[in-house]
């Protein structure tokens, strides 16, 4: 299992409508978030401007994973919801959320 942290900004003016989507997400996209592999997923707002993603993944590919998330189509409509709300960090080129790394862990 490997866990991921990742942070992106949230777009002021989308704050409220993204918190809408999120108090009701769409089965079919936490359906296909599970059948990649992913785990405990959690989102954390920050001084309303910073997004925080948490997630475990729990499969053996984690690219081929992602791609088959991408090429979902009820998952593309959900990111055609979600995507105008952030706003990427440009740490890296192309880049939409960035992964940090993981410094410390402990159960």
């Amino acid at each position: 299992m490997k866990r991921f942290g990742q942070v992106i900004k949230i777009k002021p003016e989308k704050l409220a409508y993204y918190r809408e989507l999120h108090a009701n997400p769409w089965k079919s996209v936490l359906d296909k978030i599970r059948e990649c592999n992913i785990r405990n997923y959690s989102i954390f707002l920050l001084n309303d401007e910073l997004l925080f993603a948490y997630f475990e993944y729990i499969g053996d590919n984690f690219e081929e994973d992602m791609q088959k998330m991408a090429a979902d189509p009820e998952t593309q409509r959900w990111w055609a919801e979600t995507d105008p709300c952030q706003q990427p960090l440009e740490l890296k080129e192309g880049e939409w959320w960035h992964t940090m790394e993981q410094i410390f862990y402990t159960k």
